[in-house]
């Protein structure tokens, strides 16, 4: 059986304390997508993303603040996310605390695909969730993109800026107040949501590490990780690892093996066991984004190009053949 995807609800304060400042009734919208506020303050309650992906997306309108999410994030404190978040927080540098933000995440929130990588120069962190059908989910991704640069703000420079932000949603009528926030150039309709920094910030040494501090806070996030998490399929991790590198660069057997640590044969080999291959799971990730964007009335020639395709004809063709598997 596979597990409910949920995020701590303690993320969700924030956003309680800012319909709480309007003439709108927190209990009520909780109520309306399953929700009781005793359970946001509970450090170890989990939310469904089915629920709270919606509450978010039915917030903002209510609210008529079409940039919440971004809002919100600039307000998270470290202890927001718990164990993982403090860890973040007390990290060297921020490609440490990246590292290991990356390597936790489960412990925040499950069914997610993130990784951080060296691309072209630049450290790509990329985050997205990975239930293709939560959609639309604008504010979710605004929201996690912008606590992320504030956790690195305040944890190690409030003068901070990313090189360049990515979106997976297309672009909204007004970014000014998403520049203002994110203080970097902004790109929409992409294959997966990105942060960009440059290696000189991502390196610098803020900080000498205190081992004890990070032992016991790594005890901890593992004690919550083997409660609330599962072993994933190799297929799940495969799809994961297509999310951070398509759209960058050319996605193959022997990339992703080298990204989990063996011969390029044994993932051939391992897929062919759970019956899928590495050219079905790219295929299947691209239906996914197609299907999402298509919905937000993305241009074609939009999505064939964050998607690898050479141009709108391939995509066509893809989505003909996508339907004729369908049917």
């Amino acid at each position: 059986m596979n597990k409910v995807a949920v995020i701590r609800a303690s993320i969700l304060a924030h956003l309680i304390e800012q319909i709480e400042q309007t003439n709108l009734s927190a209990d009520a919208l909780l109520a309306r997508h399953g929700l009781m506020k005793a359970q946001i303050a509970d450090p170890y309650f989990r939310v469904p993303l089915s629920r709270y992906v919606p509450l978010f997306e039915d917030a903002a309108q209510l609210l008529g603040m079409p940039h919440l999410g971004a809002l919100l994030g600039t307000r998270i404190t470290p202890r927001d996310l718990g164990p993982a978040g403090v860890l973040f927080s007390v990290s060297p540098t921020i490609l440490d605390g990246l590292v290991r933000l990356t390597r936790h995440i489960m412990a925040i929130q499950s069914s997610t695909t993130n990784g951080l990588r060296l691309i072209e120069g630049n450290y790509v962190w990329t985050y997205q969730l990975s239930a293709a059908k939560l959609w639309p989910r604008r504010q979710e991704s605004e929201f996690t993109l912008s606590s992320s640069c504030q956790l690195i703000r305040s944890s190690f420079s409030r003068n901070w800026r990313p090189l360049e932000v990515h979106f997976e949603h297309d672009e909204p009528p007004d970014t000014k107040r998403l520049e203002a926030i994110f203080r970097a150039p902004l790109k929409f309709g992409q294959s997966s949501n990105r942060l960009i920094i440059a290696p000189a910030d991502a390196e610098r040494v803020y900080r000498s590490d205190d081992t004890d501090i990070v032992t016991v806070l790594e005890q901890h996030i593992l004690q919550l990780e083997a409660r609330d998490t599962e072993q994933s399929s190799l297929a799940q991790r495969v799809k994961s690892l297509i999310g951070i590198h398509l759209g960058h660069r050319r996605v193959t057997v022997a990339l992703l093996a080298a990204d989990l640590g063996m011969a390029a044969r044994t993932l051939q080999r391992r897929l062919a066991e759970e019956g899928t291959s590495l050219r079905s799971l790219v295929e299947e990730y691209r239906r996914d984004i197609v299907e999402m964007q298509m919905k937000a009335g993305t241009r074609k020639m939009r999505i064939a190009d964050t998607l690898g395709y050479a141009d709108s004809t391939v995509l066509w063709r893809a989505r003909k053949r996508w339907r004729h598997f369908d049917e």
